[in-house]
């Protein structure tokens, strides 16, 4: 067993063990520790801690110290001095008509190496280009040509599922991926479905390949000739996730029926003829799916309940008193539907003496019925006066003009307000 510690670089996903020393670095530090190319600064992912021997790559590498200040703030420097020679790098292929495209920059702790990654349909001579980037610079200059995959690892973004990329996230390596796999999940072999952001097949087709794998050597496949509870049939359908069947009875082909794979038996696994397959009087039984009980929940309440004298002390809007047998809410706790809430809103009135005994509510009162007004006398009209009509032809009362604005005339039909013509 020998002790060490994991470190990330930046834009990495795969750890690296490193001998700590006499140190006790925690997760999360920035340190410095000693590659192939030189010093180079790293964030620890997991502390002192012990591995196999087996699983250590000797030479074992060091770690030099811990960050200082000094140590961020030249790695802020190199960020700065990336961004800058991305850009002159971009003009510099476009003024040497070069066809390749820039993705990433990388500079060395120390600065002296600065790395460009690329992509390209195919080989690309930059040696020139790499002469102009070496005299701009005056530190050592190299170019690597990546594949998509590197690419979208470099750069990012969101895959058709939602997340970020695997690879980009926690991926430390790309795995081999093939259509057979899209095959054995049952999957759309369409390849726009199937493939990622980088145009290759999608890197979690690899995750449960192996369970897909196990599922299929238990399952039967289609068109095999199966024993269920219900009669023999063939097998139509198979759901590996579920690990059920649809078969098609002989005794009823259509509709088709789920069984679940401990409820078949296969009589010939595949496509064939039944000719000599003796058909098993025993049918298997029936799968049950066992459920657990739901206990009942029972409500355990630290704190006893509030008492009547705790209810007292408190004000009255959180006061909650549960009303005596035969007592009512007055009409002050009634709801107004409109209008402001009188002078006199809220105050008790008495409870009148006719109230009948053993009812909550008294009797309604009774409205006394309106009484005829009494009509003035007739006057005598005017000579000059013509009489008002009173009923127009068919018993209806006539109705006044309605007057829709302007000046009134006089010696119109309806001659109201109008000055009478000698």
């Amino acid at each position: 067993m020998t002790e060490v510690i994991s470190v990330r670089f930046r834009g990495g996903c795969k750890n690296y063990y490193f001998a700590p020393g006499d140190r006790q670095i925690k997760m999360g530090d920035h340190v410095i520790v000693e590659t192939a190319q030189g010093p180079e600064f790293a964030t620890c992912t997991e502390g002192n801690h012990e591995v196999e021997d087996s699983s250590i790559v000797h030479p074992l590498s060091s770690v030099i110290r811990l960050a200082t200040e000094n140590d961020k703030r030249t790695v802020e420097y190199n960020r700065k001095r990336e961004s800058e020679a991305f850009d002159v790098c971009e003009k510099k292929i476009a003024d040497h008509g070069l066809e390749m495209k820039l993705v990433n920059v990388s500079c060395s702790f120390e600065g002296t190496k600065i790395i460009f990654y690329f992509t390209a349909d195919g080989r690309v001579d930059f040696r020139e280009l790499v002469r102009d980037l070496a005299g701009v610079f005056r530190a050592r200059i190299e170019l690597r040509q990546i594949g998509v995959r590197d690419e979208a690892k470099m750069i990012g973004g969101l895959g058709i599922c939602g997340r970020p990329f695997c690879c980009s996230q926690f991926l430390d390596g790309f795995l081999p991926v093939s259509i057979k796999m899209a095959k054995t999940q049952n999957l759309s072999l369409n390849p726009a479905k199937i493939s990622g952001t980088c145009g290759r097949l999608m890197c979690c087709l690899k995750y449960e390949q192996n369970a897909y794998e196990d599922a299929v050597k238990r399952m039967p496949k289609s068109e095999s000739f199966v024993q269920t509870p219900d009669g023999p049939g063939n097998v139509k359908s198979v759901n590996l996730l579920r690990e059920t069947v649809k078969v098609s009875l002989d005794s009823a082909p259509e509709p088709q029926k789920c069984y679940h794979n401990c409820e078949v038996c296969v009589l010939r696994n595949g496509k064939g003829s039944r000719e000599g397959i003796e058909v098993p009087r025993e049918r298997p039984e029936r799968y049950v799916e066992e459920r657990e009980e739901e206990e009942p929940l029972q409500f355990v309440s630290s704190e006893p309940l509030m008492s009547l004298e705790k209810l007292e002390d408190l004000p009255s809007r959180e006061r909650i008193v549960p009303p005596e047998d035969g007592e009512h809410r007055s009409n002050s706790h009634r709801r107004r539907r409109g209008g402001r809430s009188g002078p006199n809103q809220g105050i008790k009135k008495p409870e009148s003496p006719t109230m009948a005994p053993g009812k909550g509510q008294p009797p309604r009162p009774v409205k006394p019925k309106p009484q005829a007004k009494a009509q003035p006398p007739k006057q005598d009209r005017p000579a000059g006066e013509k009489p008002r009509q009173e009923k127009a032809d068919g018993g209806q009362p006539a109705r006044r003009p309605h007057h829709r604005g302007g000046r009134r005339r006089g010696g119109g039909s309806g001659g109201s307000g109008g000055t009478p013509t000698e």
